[in-house]
């Protein structure tokens, strides 16, 4: 499979509340060490750590590694450049456009499980 070029590319997000950091990596097409990595760069990054130090990310860190992938990747930010527009995004809300990337998504996945839910016809 090709790596996915930009956000628009990558996989929808399943219902689960928890995911492994091996789950976070193929959601957001990257590699776990690079995960780790930018848990040192990102404040807004902080997944549960559980017994043995695993890694547990929810939804919202899905999304925010997502962000920042668009941020470097997209939009060609450095790390510092992306820390620093993330923390302006934090302070002020989310972007327009990062918020109405959400409802699409969040749509989609609302009518593919309406699709599964739906009685054959």
């Amino acid at each position: 499979m090709l790596e996915p070029t930009n956000n628009n590319e990558l996989p929808a997000i399943p219902g689960k509340r928890y995911f492994t950091i091996g789950e976070v990596s193929e959601l957001c097409a990257v590699k776990p060490h690079v995960l780790r990595y930018w848990e040192q760069e990102f404040p807004q990054l902080k997944p549960v750590k559980r017994r043995g130090n695993r890694r547990y990310y929810q939804r919202a860190d899905v999304l925010t590694i997502r962000q920042i992938r668009g941020l470097l990747y997209d939009e060609g930010y450095t790390i510092g450049g992306a820390r620093q527009r993330m923390s302006d995004e934090t302070g002020r809300g989310a972007a327009p456009a990062d918020v109405q990337a959400v409802i699409k998504e969040t749509i989609k996945e609302l009518e593919d499980v309406l699709e599964v839910l739906s009685p054959a016809k």
